[in-house]
């Protein structure tokens, strides 16, 4: 073989060996962005639409290289829809594997325990992620959880799984209720474990203040809530000012100052625990409970054990400048 000839050969043997070492060191090399991106890759997009999205959101410097390199090393995979999240200075490689692992981001939006349907509805439209008008859910209607969305979903998708959540829920408690329950429905659970979630907070208490509730509602007792008469000033937002003594007095569907039984409707969304609470009330004489000044509440079986209760509780506040 002429010399000239060797060398020509050895030129194009050095020559294909740098394009390829540079091919798949581009494939494994650290990526150019300097932070984490998400991108979002739409239904039914190519790899050549991801690579420009890819592109266009500076995490690989080229798209055709991209694609060039995902089908000799990736060729077997098949990229996925949604929202991913791409670290940064991530490789070709580690880019396809995100997009064809599936793994999207996971946004949340969580409906906290006792939350009025008002404000669950003001939530989700307030939320930029989210996309398409709703209507104010029925109050009562929502499992308070936290529930994962992806960007651009309809809120109205999101609203359905919280619902489904609580019909769920419903459907596995109610079967299991306890024979001490003084509800009948499922929906008169529903309204009583919403006024047993609005009048504490500690989750231990539950079964106490639903065993007082019950109670009373066996003994023909007026349930004398607080929050029932808030409920249809403000539907269940805060009030912000001590009650009137003309709203304690007010008669609608839903002040248990001035009815007997159980409001209209709930007065907010109740969660499991307080739905629990309701089917299995805490076996209790007790008719009364007020604050104890310490984030719980002190329980009487009598009157007069309940006016000395009050009596402390006025004492505390008072200590506290806030009478």
């Amino acid at each position: 073989m002429p010399k000239f000839a060797k060398w020509l050969l050895i030129a194009i043997a050095l020559v294909v060996l740098l394009v390829g070492g540079n091919f798949v060191y581009g494939w494994t090399a650290a990526g150019p962005s300097q932070r984490e991106v998400t991108v979002v890759i739409k239904d039914g997009s190519s790899i050549r639409l991801a690579a420009e999205q890819l592109e266009k959101g500076g995490v690989i410097k080229s798209a055709d290289a991209f694609v060039n390199r995902a089908r000799i090393f990736g060729a077997t995979s098949t990229i996925k829809a949604g929202e991913f999240l791409i670290p940064a200075h991530a490789s070709n490689s580690e880019i396809l594997s995100i997009l064809t692992g599936g793994k999207t981001v996971q946004r949340m939006v969580t409906v906290p325990e006792g939350m009025p349907s008002i404000m669950v509805y003001e939530r989700l439209l307030a939320n930029d992620r989210l996309k398409g008008d709703i209507p104010v859910p029925a109050e009562g209607s929502i499992l308070p959880d936290s529930y994962a969305f992806d960007k651009g979903e309809p809120r109205a998708a999101v609203v359905l799984r919280m619902q489904d959540a609580m019909k769920k829920t419903i459907a596995e408690l109610w079967p299991k209720r306890s024979a001490d329950t003084v509800v009948k429905t499922p929906e008169e659970a529903v309204a009583l474990a919403s006024i047993v979630e609005k009048e504490t907070s500690l989750k231990k208490e539950l079964p106490t203040v639903a065993g007082v509730y019950s109670n009373r509602l066996k003994k023909g007792m007026m349930l004398q809530a607080d929050p029932t008469i808030i409920y249809p000033i403000t539907k269940g937002k805060p009030l912000g000012r001590r009650i009137r003594q003309s709203e304690i007095a007010a008669v609608n569907d839903y002040n248990t100052y001035a009815m007997v039984g159980l409001p209209k409707g709930p007065i907010a969304n109740p969660s499991r625990a307080a739905i629990e609470a309701v089917l299995n009330p805490a076996k209790t004489e007790a008719l009364f409970f007020v604050a104890d000044g310490k984030g719980g509440h002190v329980f009487a079986n009598t009157l007069e054990e309940h006016n000395a209760n009050v009596e402390k509780w006025y004492a505390i506040r008072k200590a506290r400048g806030e009478m």
